[in-house]
Formats: C-alpha cells, structure tokens, sequence
C-alpha cells in the first residue's frame, strides 16, 4: 500500500511540475509577453548604448587635454601675442535694395541660360 501511495504522490507532483513548466513557456510567447520583452531588451540596449556615449566624450575629453597639453595649445597667450580676433556679424542697414532684377520683355529674344550656344 505505502509503494502505491508513493508511485501515486510521485506522478501527481510530475504531472503539476509539468503542467506549470508548460504553462509558464505559453505564457512567455504569447503576444503581449514578447512585446514586453522586446521593449525590455530595448530599453536596457538604449542605457547602454547612452553608458558608450558617455564613456566615447569622457574619452574624447581627455584625449583633448593630451593633445592640448603636448602642442601648448591650452597655454595663456604669452605678452608678445596679441589677441584672438572676433568676429562680428556686419549688418546691412541700407534701405536700397541692391540686387539687379533682370525682367524679360516680350519683343526680345533672350535665353537666361547662360550656356546655351548663339
């Protein structure tokens, strides 16, 4: 009696573990599982594709430093050196206007390609 009640015990609780297991993988690839998945697979790729960035200009940063550092270029100008030139925008105040219009006149024959042969 104790054989069969273990045999018995014994395929009851392989019968639940499989049932569970099963349910489980048709719970993982149904639709709106998988897109959450994805969406998950895609955001931990965009934090670490923004940790690579971060790391990429940290690096480019430094490098600057070095390069600055080892030509003198992040050196005061010295007193002979006169300073950096600025640029400033001109602005046009005049109120003439000083493009030409060319208008096209109908007894005239003329071509406003210029490449054309005459």
């Amino acid at each position: 009696m104790f054989r069969r009640t273990f045999w018995f015990a014994t395929g009851a609780a392989a019968g639940v573990w499989a049932t569970t297991k099963v349910n489980r993988k048709i719970k993982a690839l149904s639709p709106e599982s998988l897109a959450a998945q994805a969406a998950n697979r895609a955001v931990d790729a965009g934090h670490r594709l923004r940790e690579f960035a971060i790391e990429v200009r940290a690096g480019m940063v430094q490098r600057e430093a070095e390069l600055g550092e080892a030509l003198g270029i992040d050196a005061a100008p010295g007193p002979g050196l006169p300073a950096p030139r600025r640029f400033a925008a001109i602005e046009n105040t005049s109120t003439e206007r000083t493009r030409v219009q060319y208008t096209r006149h109908s007894h005239t024959r003329h071509s406003d390609n210029r490449n054309e042969d005459h």
